[in-house]
C-alpha cells in the first residue's frame, strides 16, 4: 500500500527537538512564539519525540497545537525510549544529550508490543492531544535493531492495524537500519536524518532504492549538516554531526556552494528543496529555535529554484544524476 492511501504529509515540516531546549534553554514564551512563527508561515507538519528535552518539546507542542484546529496539521511523534524518574537526579541537566532541562527523568529502552503502545499513551498524555497521526519507532540502533525488527516493528503494526495511528515508521540517521526496517516491515514513512541531503547522499545507496520497492516515503531531516549548509557562506570551523569536518566534505561544501551563487540561489534554500527532488521523498523538516529562522525556511521551501542549478549540481558529480 502506498503512503498516499493512509496519510499524506506536507512537504515542509518543523522538528520541534529545540522547544525541548536542544542545545539552549528557551523560555515558554519564546518556544511559543518559534511554534506561532512556524504556523503563521504555513507550516502544518509538526515532529516530536519524548527524546526531545525529557518531554518538554512534547508538552510545549501540544499547548500550542491545542489552539489550532486538529484538521489542519499533521502531528508525529516517537516511540522506543520511555521517561522514568531518574535515581541519580542531584540538580542537573540533561546536557549529556544536549537539552538544557533538568535530568530529573532517564530514558528507558522498550521495544516490547507493551513498551509501544505506553510509549504512544504517555505521549499523548504529555501533548494533550489525542490523535497522533504518525508514530516513528526511534533510533532503533541505538539500543538493538534486531529486536526492532523482530518486536518493536511488528507491534507498530498492530498499533496501525488497531486504528490508533494512521501511519508508522522509523526514524533514524543510519542507512543500514532504515534499509533494514524498510525491507523488514510494512512502514509508510521513514525519517532520514542527515543522510540524504545537498552536501552528502549515502541513503541512495540503500535507502531509496528499499523506499522505491516498498512504497515507503520518506522525510528528510537535518537536511543544514548540523548548520554547514544553514548560511550562503559556510564556515571552515562549523560542526559536522559530533566532530570535525573532514576536509574532503569542505571541499565538496565551498563546489557546491559555488555552484548556488553562480545561480543566485541560497544554499539554505537549496539545501531544503534538494532532498525533495527524489520521487520518494515527501517532505522535508527542519529545526530552529529563533521565529527568522522558521519564516526564512518556509521562504527558502518556496522559492523557485531553476532545474539547471540541479543539471549543474549532477554534472559536477556533486548530486546523483
Amino acid at each position: 500500500m502506498s503512503v498516499p492511501d493512509r496519510l499524506t504529509v506536507p512537504t515542509l515540516g518543523y522538528g520541534a527537538a529545540n522547544v525541548g531546549n536542544l542545545f539552549r534553554e528557551l523560555s515558554d514564551d519564546e518556544a511559543w512564539a518559534v511554534l506561532d512563527a512556524a504556523w503563521e508561515s504555513g507550516i502544518r507538519f509538526y515532529d516530536t519525540a519524548p527524546h526531545y528535552g525529557l518531554g518538554l518539546s512534547e508538552r510545549r507542542l501540544g499547548a500550542f497545537l491545542r489552539t489550532k484546529p486538529r484538521d489542519e496539521y499533521v502531528l508525529s511523534t516517537k516511540v522506543g525510549r520511555l521517561l522514568r524518574p531518574n535515581p541519580d537526579h542531584a540538580g542537573g541537566l540533561d546536557t549529556a544529550n544536549d537539552f538544557h532541562v533538568p535530568d530529573t527523568l532517564q530514558r528507558v529502552w522498550d521495544f516490547s508490543a507493551e513498551g509501544i503502545r505506553t510509549s504512544l499513551d504517555e505521549s499523548r498524555e504529555r501533548l494533550g492531544i489525542e490523535r497522533i497521526d504518525l508514530l516513528y519507532l526511534h533510533d532503533p540502533e541505538r539500543h538493538d535493531l534486531d529486536l526492532a525488527l523482530a518486536e518493536a516493528l511488528p507491534a507498530l503494526e498492530q498499533v496501525r492495524a488497531d486504528g490508533e495511528v494512521t501511519a508508522i515508521g522509523i526514524g533514524s540517521m543510519v542507512s543500514e537500519a532504515l534499509s533494514a526496517s524498510v525491507r523488514a516491515a510494512d512502514l509508510d514513512l521513514v525519517m532520514v536524518a542527515g543522510r540524504y541531503t545537498l552536501l552528502e547522499q549515502p541513503a541512495a545507496v540503500d535507502v531509496l532504492p528499499a523506499c522505491r520497492e516498498t512504497s515507503t516515503g520518506i522525510v528528510a531531516a537535518s537536511v543544514f549538516n548540523s548548520g554547514l549548509l544553514a548560511s550562503n557562506e559556510p564556515r571552515r570551523d562549523g560542526r559536522y554531526e559530533y566532530g570535525q569536518l573532514p576536509d574532503e566534505l569542505w571541499d565538496r561544501l565551498v563546489r557546491i556552494a559555488a555552484v548556488c551563487a553562480d545561480h543566485g540561489v541560497p544554499l539554505p534554500a537549496a539545501a531544503i528543496q534538494f532532498p525533495l527532488q527524489s520521487d520518494v521523498v515527501r517532505s522535508v523538516v527542519v529545526g530552529g529555535s529563533r521565529p527568522a529562522q522558521l519564516t526564512q525556511n518556509a521562504e527558502y521551501a518556496a522559492r523557485e529554484i531553476p532545474s539547471a542549478l540541479w543539471e549543474n549540481l549532477a554534472a559536477e558529480g556533486l548530486i546523483p544524476a
